[in-house]
């Protein structure tokens, strides 16, 4: 960890709450189409997960598009109809999404000393409301944002971890990725040499996530992102 300059983190999942902002999207669409006994939550993004990946296998799409798809897979699974004008709920709700309360604080800690980037599965526009959620900008802000729009690729796949590389000018074991996902970033970070952190703020572990890309676990494990602060001396 000496050797660390810089950490790249997921944003969704990690530094802003995405489980409590799907659910709340799903929640007020359940309630519009009158759907009284919705599957419980944790069914609800075990099947968000696995509609999402399905919408991105293929050629690259927008993260809008994939999320139209998802919310249209949902009203297929429970059975109801789904209006062309609710098929944007899901990326529409992305902006009311909120931060983890350790967010803005440590990762203030964290860019006094390292520089901070972020690599997300999302398009540009709709990043941009969680920008100011990420309490950086009296610290001049992220200092590189890699969006899957404009790499034109999810992770797991490679590209955003390449790109984030090429913009920092630094070595795979110069760079820490922080994720709470074992499968979209840290089993592709292992595999490039990149070392890495799980934010496991669940507390599941590496049982947690059933995983048949993750080959090693992480180079560390903390439970938030004030612990990885407290960890690397900030």
């Amino acid at each position: 960890m000496n050797d660390i300059k810089a950490i790249a983190f997921d944003c969704f999942g990690t530094l802003i709450d995405w489980e409590a902002g799907i659910l709340d999207a799903l929640a007020a669409l359940f309630e519009r189409h009158r759907v009284s006994e919705p599957p419980p939550a944790a069914d609800l993004l075990r099947l968000y997960a696995e509609l999402e990946s399905k919408a991105q296998s293929g050629d690259y799409r927008p993260y809008r598009e994939v999320l139209e798809d998802v919310a249209a897979g949902f009203a297929q699974r429970i059975g109801f109809p789904l209006p062309a004008m609710d098929r944007g709920i899901l990326a529409d709700s992305i902006r009311h999404w909120p931060a983890f309360p350790d967010t803005g604080p440590a990762l203030r800690r964290l860019k006094a000393k390292y520089k901070v980037a972020v690599i997300s599965n999302i398009d540009d526009d709709l990043f941009e409301p969680a920008r100011t959620k990420l309490g950086l900008a009296t610290v001049g802000g992220l200092d590189e944002l890699i969006p899957a729009q404009q790499v034109q690729s999810y992770t797991p796949g490679r590209a955003h971890f390449d790109e984030a590389l090429k913009r920092l000018k630094l070595e795979a074991d110069q760079v820490l990725v922080a994720a709470c996902s074992l499968h979209h970033d840290i089993a592709p970070a292992n595999a490039l040499g990149i070392p890495t952190c799980h934010i496991d703020r669940n507390q599941l572990g590496a049982s947690g996530h059933a995983d048949d890309l993750l080959v090693n676990g992480p180079t560390m494990t903390v439970r938030s992102l004030a612990e990885l602060a407290d960890a690397l001396g900030c």
